[in-house]
């Protein structure tokens, strides 16, 4: 706005002739002739000179100004704590769940409800979880019970189950199957104990996984997380590693023990 002069009158020479512009840069541009002409003339030309360049100085330091707080607002450190901590839970409980399920699928020699549930059974050309087509009870330590939502799939459970890797042969009762849990052998309880032990170490893999991802997430912050917060943070996550390895060891041991001990 302080350039957006239409009429600036220069005085060009002694006789005082009067040139008129319409263009602010006419004046920059013959600033040389106008410098040279008389100290008269000087004095009127060279303030409006020197406010062009402090004018620009002015609007550069401003410019910087603004761009030094931008930077000073980008650079405010976000607490990525809660976050951080709240995947790597996240991620270690699906690991804990998941063996979980892989336990509950090895038989031991006591009847339990949902030993049976991963068997697939294929009927009506679909393959549907057992537990979705009968309800299973246990009628004492060594049998169970299978009750089929629809008796016309009674024959395909059947055939699933002997199918399985469970080594049972149920047989109909009505309109239900009747499993007895046949002994375990010493060479099935030492095969199913190195499936647990597998399953053990599988899942405490994935949760030490879960801990470098957290604590890689924590490095990429840099600068951004203050390092008392980081030292702090790696810590908690440690702490939660070791919770999460101590369920699955847990979960793994008394399995092995309801295997050895019937």
């Amino acid at each position: 706005e302080a350039f957006s002069y239409r009429n600036v009158g220069l005085v060009r020479s002694r006789s005082s002739s009067i040139v008129q512009s319409r263009n602010f840069s006419n004046i920059v541009c013959n600033a040389s002739s106008i410098l040279c002409d008389s100290q008269s003339h000087n004095a009127g030309i060279v303030p409006g000179v020197d406010f062009l360049r402090e004018s620009r100085r002015s609007f550069a330091k401003g410019r910087k100004s603004k761009d030094d707080s931008r930077s000073s607002s980008d650079d405010v450190a976000v607490d990525i704590g809660p976050a951080v901590k709240e995947n790597a839970s996240a991620q270690m409980d699906a690991a804990i769940v998941a063996l979980s399920r892989d336990l509950t699928k090895i038989r031991t020699g006591r009847a339990s409800h949902g030993m049976l549930d991963h068997i697939i059974v294929e009927t009506g050309g679909a393959k549907i979880p057992l537990n979705r087509l009968a309800l299973v009870s246990v009628l004492d330590s060594k049998t169970l019970s299978i009750n089929p939502y629809d008796p016309n799939t009674l024959k395909a459970l059947q055939k699933a189950i002997v199918s399985s890797p469970f080594g049972l042969n149920p047989k109909e009762d009505g309109e239900r199957l009747i499993a007895a849990i046949p002994p375990l052998t010493q060479e099935h309880i030492k095969a199913m104990c190195k499936v647990i032990s597998k399953s053990s170490e599988d899942v405490k893999q994935s949760i030490r996984r879960a801990r470098q991802k957290a604590l890689d997430t924590i490095k990429k912050a840099g600068s951004n997380f203050p390092k008392d917060s980081a030292k702090r943070l790696e810590k908690e996550i440690d702490e939660l590693t070791k919770k999460f390895v101590k369920s699955a060891e847990d979960m793994c041991k008394a399995k092995e023990k309801e295997i050895t001990q019937g």
